[in-house]
């Protein structure tokens, strides 16, 4: 019956056939594999986070993405009960809650990190309660996490994540029922010899009206590019000295010739102040000009560009 169902809708309008198609989308849950933005999203979280550390610590921190997997939320929680920090978010957009979380290594190594050690002295290993500082360490870096998160989403979906509050027991991290499906992704940070994980718990109810914008691969999006470092780098280049050479005409000589050359000899050219001027760089012709005089210099007046195959073909034709 369930079949003789799909197949009598099958015909049906497009709204019909989209919702059907939804519901069984439902039905199946949510595929790491068919949102190939999912990791994406991660992998842009991940550096986004690793420059904003940079900005904040004399020592390098690396931050790179470990997995990206489907898990309980119960059973995400519980790995970690007792040996994290974690920070509930809400999107205003969404009308859900995410979750951030930072195991046990990633805070100390973090608090050594931001106060200056150099990793010579021995790593905490030790079972204890967080401290003041380590917690306003934590809620300080939970800030660009969110952020981070934030903006690997905004090519998705408007995205805005404000932190309602940190918990170190896991019973009251709630994002949603402990046995409800979650898509999980894992971070891991490097840091003065030492490591650490951050988890990113998002419901599969929260990213359930994201997913066709997550299945499509967004242009540009796949090619991991960094948006402020391509526009440094853009802008770098654009500040590079480069050398010009003006290029009234070229002449060629036996090498006969040019040994028998003396000084105060004339070297007669055919050109003329009509003749164009051929604007180089680095060998590679760009511009042709007309050469002029002002104010006792010469100069040049750039009237059109060189398209190389363009000019060979006129040359050819010519001869």
């Amino acid at each position: 019956m369930m079949f003789e169902a799909v197949s009598a809708n099958a015909g049906g309008s497009s709204s019909e056939r989209a919702m059907i198609t939804d519901r069984l989308l439902d039905a199946a849950g949510i595929s790491v594999d068919r949102l190939p933005m999912l990791p994406v999203v991660f992998d842009r979280m991940a550096r986004v986070m690793a420059d904003q550390m940079r900005q904040k610590s004399a020592s390098p921190s690396y931050i790179s993405v470990s997995n990206v997997e489907n898990d309980r939320i119960g059973d995400v929680l519980d790995e970690y009960e007792a040996n994290a920090l974690v920070a509930i978010l809400y999107s205003p957009e969404w009308d859900a809650r995410v979750l951030i979380g930072f195991d046990r290594d990633f805070i100390f190594t973090l608090a050594d990190v931001l106060l200056g050690a150099d990793g010579t002295e021995p790593p905490i290993d030790e079972e204890r309660t967080f401290s003041n500082i380590e917690t306003r360490i934590a809620r300080l870096v939970f800030e660009v996490a969110a952020k981070a998160l934030e903006e690997s989403f905004e090519a998705i979906a408007e995205t805005t994540l404000k932190i309602e509050r940190i918990e170190s027991r896991m019973d009251f991290a709630i994002v949603g029922r402990r046995n409800n499906p979650a898509v999980v992704g894992r971070l891991l940070l490097q840091a003065i010899g030492r490591g650490g994980e951050v988890f990113v718990v998002l419901p599969h109810a929260t990213l359930n009206p994201l997913r066709q914008r997550l299945s499509q691969v967004l242009s540009g999006e796949m090619s991991n590019r960094d948006k402020q470092w391509t526009q440094h780098f853009h802008h770098e280049i654009q500040r590079t000295e480069v050398k010009l050479e003006a290029i009234l005409e070229e002449r060629e000589l036996t090498l006969e010739e040019i040994a028998n050359l003396q000084v105060g000899q004339v070297i007669e050219l055919q050109a003329t102040t009509r003749t164009p001027v051929t604007l180089s760089c680095n060998q590679q012709p760009i511009f042709n000009c007309q050469l002029g005089q002002l104010d006792g210099s010469y100069t040049l007046q750039i009237e059109d560009l060189i398209h190389e195959e363009k000019d060979l073909l006129d040359d050819l034709r010519n001869s």
